[in-house]
């Protein structure tokens, strides 16, 4: 990834990825003011099944991939589908299943954060 304008496309293209497989809660992280932060943004959302957390999860890849020609650095959580994790480097997804969401709490954890929340449409 290079520079703040390919991390920002990228957050977007996340988001409305996100958007078209109807993920729920959708929050985007700020963590380029913390300092120690493991990338610029966190996005965050769940779902409401393993095969909407799948769902969502390759749809972020397809578009990430074909739209700006990005490939996922490292992914977990597939197998099962109760978090999926796609990290970009600079831009790191959570997917989550919405008791698992709730258990890990990831929101709370980086408080510090600057939070956007997405609308739904």
């Amino acid at each position: 990834m290079t520079g703040t304008t390919d991390t920002t496309n990228l957050k977007n293209t996340v988001v409305e990825a996100i958007k078209e497989k109807k993920g729920k809660e959708i929050i985007v992280l700020g963590l380029t003011e913390l300092q120690q932060s493991v990338a610029d943004f966190f996005v965050i959302c769940h779902g409401d099944s393993n095969i909407q957390v799948d769902a969502i999860a390759n749809n972020i890849e397809r578009q990430a991939r074909t739209e700006l020609k990005e490939h996922v650095l490292h992914k977990e959580g597939s197998e099962n589908s109760q978090w999926v994790l796609l990290d970009y480097g600079d831009v790191v997804v959570h997917v989550f299943q919405e008791p698992f969401r709730k258990f890990y709490n990831l929101e709370d954890l980086w408080a510090d954060a600057n939070t956007e929340l997405i609308k739904e449409e």
